[in-house]
């Protein structure tokens, strides 16, 4: 459902404004939809989501054949939010606490998690239909999803990952996971060109494919060989070769093969680690990190809420070199 977010909010002032004013009290009856309509020149999709919106902030409520009444003379504030992350992890903690920390703590937030399950994404934006007036969803790798998300009754956001079939149709912050490989890796280029090969290690169904992409465009451009491997188990390392793991227990695999063949990361063969934590900052003199920013992502995403238009902003990325190539 679309409709001009200026004019919807024609309905919440009109209500509030009544309320402040001392014409309306808790109980009484406001205008029908098609009086609405009448009174503004609205479409009944425009009255409707400021009638949405009027629930989501529990000013008003519906009696079944009736119509709406006055609920709560207290406003809320202009946002409750609807917040679906993918996961949680510790990465996505600090994007949480960063966006929590940039928005007014009047708002009302409600996080959940699909983790990765198509099912129960739909059933948790379905039952959140039409009870926020904004929504900031991970949709990963999900296809097929701008119905639903149409249906919601509130503005739309999109977080971190999505498929392209999405880009431009809702304000975003998200990770450009193909240009950011390739532009890390470009970055470092003086640091790699010892090497002869990159292997990209990827094992989840959830993870972004577009991470390889990127990783051949660099690898062409610059004369490099790359391969992609779902699983590190049981292989032996090859002089010159340089790995880009994206699980941390793959990068745990292969520091125990190093060993074994007693060879050191940034010496006989290199080592890239998505994702940064502390522990990389000293493991093996320091393990090579390619990271977003989600602090950065969390305050973006907060700094967006309410704005009009459908920014497409890519979030910042950072190559943090170490010894491990």
């Amino acid at each position: 459902m679309q409709q001009n977010n200026s004019k919807y909010k024609l309905i919440a002032k009109y209500v509030q404004e009544g309320i402040t004013a001392g014409r309306l009290h808790s109980g009484d009856w406001i205008p029908s939809i098609n009086e609405f309509r009448r009174m503004f020149n609205l479409s009944r999709d425009t009255v409707f989501a400021g009638i949405t919106e009027l629930k989501s902030r529990g000013v008003i409520e519906s009696l079944q054949g009736k119509g709406y009444y006055v609920a709560s003379t207290n406003f809320k504030s202009e946002y409750n939010i609807f917040l679906l992350f993918n996961e949680l992890n510790e990465f996505k903690e600090d994007l949480f606490h960063a966006f929590m920390e940039s928005i007014d703590n009047t708002v009302s937030v409600n996080l959940q998690f699909h983790n990765y399950n198509r099912e129960v994404f739909d059933q948790l934006l379905t039952e959140a239909k039409g009870k926020y007036t904004t929504y900031v969803v991970m949709t990963g790798k999900f296809r097929g999803t701008e119905d639903l998300l149409n249906s919601l009754g509130g503005q739309v956001f999109l977080l971190d990952h999505y498929d392209k079939e999405l880009v431009g149709k809702y304000p975003a912050v998200a990770q450009d996971f193909e240009m950011d490989t390739y532009d890390a890796l470009k970055s470092g280029i003086d640091n790699l060109r010892r090497y002869k090969r990159f292997i990209m290690v990827q094992n989840e169904a959830k993870e972004p494919y577009e991470r390889y992409d990127g990783l051949r465009h660099f690898c062409q451009e610059f004369g490099f060989e790359c391969k992609y491997l779902n699983s590190i188990g049981g292989r032996r390392i090859q002089k010159d070769d340089v790995f880009i793991l994206v699980n941390d227990r793959d990068l745990v695999t292969i520091i125990k093969q190093a060993a074994k063949q007693n060879y050191v990361p940034g010496k006989e063969f290199g080592i890239i680690s998505y994702n940064e934590t502390p522990l990389k900052e000293v493991l093996c003199g320091g393990i090579t990190t390619l990271s977003t920013d989600f602090k950065k992502m969390g305050q973006t995403m907060a700094s967006l809420l309410g704005k009009p238009g459908k920014q497409q902003i890519r979030n910042p990325w950072c190559l943090n070199i170490r010894s491990s190539i």
